[in-house]
């Protein structure tokens, strides 16, 4: 209850600090007129109101299952040999500076480093009001063409990465869910990575294999056995929740997407470097030349339309429904 009202009362400040701006702006209007300074004034803050109420107006459309919940977000690299690796901890670091931008909070819990380089995979949360249904389209396969750094010959490369996009599940909303102990494996390795030297020097990470649905989780990010336990119970309780809702047919779509291949051709983004610089989005068709801004978290502009499109989709399916 402390959670939905702490988020409820995070709405009304936003929409109260686009009521001041927009009063500030009419008050400005009227003391000053066309005053060329204050129009500038005022246009800036009737600016910065319209971009809050559109936002305010995506995040309204919310009403999924799960759009409100936090985030399980996992890359894999595909394609592409040790460009691949190097795509993945590309794609995980600009999600984790949209997120901070985003003002969530994040917390990586299970990494697997890549040979020469890289990530052949990252799982870690993202926090916040309604970051499933920000993050939800991020779901799928990422496509990097670029002059390669590790090619002696400097050609160009084509890799390919995989976001799985999956909501954090509470204890209580999970209660379908049955895991007996028996149908759990719990294994014990010492973690890689950050984390100092108390974590390398014990068995502190743990992996939990469900063995009749045959998933794996594992967290090696904590200090101590007994919370990457929790932490690795809590991505396995929600893949399972997931698994389960996929089974169910009609909510396949709305929960999880199309599954591709994280190969050519499967993609829902591309990005490259050589020889132009372009991000696309194929299914929207929303393309940006500034290629830095997007690998540096600025991915508003590719998330914000595909919100709009989704929404359209649901109204017509309803409308359409008998």
């Amino acid at each position: 209850m402390m959670k939905d009202l702490a988020g409820l009362r995070s709405e009304i400040d936003r929409l109260d600090a686009v009521d001041r701006s927009l009063h500030d702006a009419g008050e400005l209007l009227a003391l000053f007129g066309d005053d060329e300074p204050a129009a500038a004034e005022i246009a800036e803050g009737i600016g910065t109101a319209e971009a809050a109420l559109d936002a305010l107006e995506v995040e309204a459309n919310f009403d999924g299952e799960f759009d409100a919940h936090n985030v399980i977000l996992s890359v894999y690299a595909g394609a592409g040999g040790v460009d691949a690796a190097d795509w993945a901890q590309m794609l995980s670091r600009m999600y984790l500076r949209w997120a901070e931008s985003a003002g969530f909070s994040t917390q990586i819990v299970e990494e697997s480093p890549a040979e020469e380089a890289g990530l052949k995979s990252i799982t870690f949360f993202v926090r916040g009001r309604n970051a499933y249904g920000l993050l939800e389209g991020e779901r799928g396969v990422h496509r990097l063409v670029r002059m390669s750094p590790f090619d002696a010959a400097h050609r160009r490369h084509t890799s390919f990465a995989a976001v799985d996009i999956i909501p954090e599940i509470e204890a209580d909303e999970s209660r379908e869910i049955q895991m007996k102990p028996d149908d759990l494996r719990v294994e014990t390795f010492k973690s890689g990575g950050a984390g100092g030297q108390y974590v390398n020097k014990t068995e502190s990470a743990v992996r939990i294999i469900h063995l009749p649905s045959g998933l794996i989780v594992a967290s090696q990010q904590e200090r101590s056995q007994a919370q990457n336990r929790e932490v690795a119970m809590t991505i396995l309780r929600a893949r399972l929740v997931a698994r389960e809702i996929e089974q169910r047919g009609e909510k396949l779509a709305s929960l999880r997407g199309e599954r591709q291949a994280n190969e050519w051709g499967s993609q829902i983004r591309s990005y490259v470097l050589a020889p132009y610089q372009l991000v696309k989005d194929h299914r929207t068709g929303v393309e940006t030349g500034n290629v830095p801004a997007v690998l540096d978290g600025d991915i508003d502009v590719f998330i914000r339309p595909y919100l709009q499109v989704r929404r359209s989709l649901q109204h017509r399916a309803s409308s359409q429904a008998p």
